[in-house]
């Protein structure tokens, strides 16, 4: 059985390259690890977390998912509207993972600031992903 970070990322990437508005923003750049040299604006999946919380009949958990939105556009109307897309498209939605099963998915928070460089605008969107795991 996969790891449940590992299947979520996949069917988030997935999700945000089929998101037809996220798409008419980065043209379906969507990343793990961006490439050299990037093309902006894109997004990226970052960090993750899994809290396991297990009861009598269920294996399951909490997974923290941060995903990374950029733009090197004048100001910041470009990379907010990035993150208001990826959360569009990822809050509350109905995915199916591989083995795994995903009982929720919901937007926590987003920040956004300039990076050091003085050029790039940035975007950290936070979901939580509550999960369960069948029985073996």
């Amino acid at each position: 059985m996969a790891s449940v970070e590992l299947e979520l990322q996949g069917a988030l990437v997935a999700r945000l390259k089929a998101d037809v508005p996220l798409t008419a923003l980065v043209q379906g750049r969507v990343y793990d690890q961006p490439p050299s040299p990037v093309v902006y604006p894109y997004v990226t999946t970052g960090e993750a977390q899994t809290l396991r919380d297990d009861a009598t009949c269920v294996s399951g958990g909490q997974v923290y998912l941060t995903l990374h939105a950029w733009s090197q556009a004048v100001g910041f109307p470009e990379v907010k509207r990035i993150a208001d897309a990826v959360v569009e498209s990822l809050h509350l939605a109905p995915i199916t993972l591989p083995t795994n099963r995903l009982i929720s998915i919901m937007h926590r928070q987003t920040r956004t600031f300039r990076d050091s460089d003085g050029l790039t605008s940035h975007a950290v969107i936070e979901f939580v992903a509550n999960t369960e795991k069948p029985l073996a």
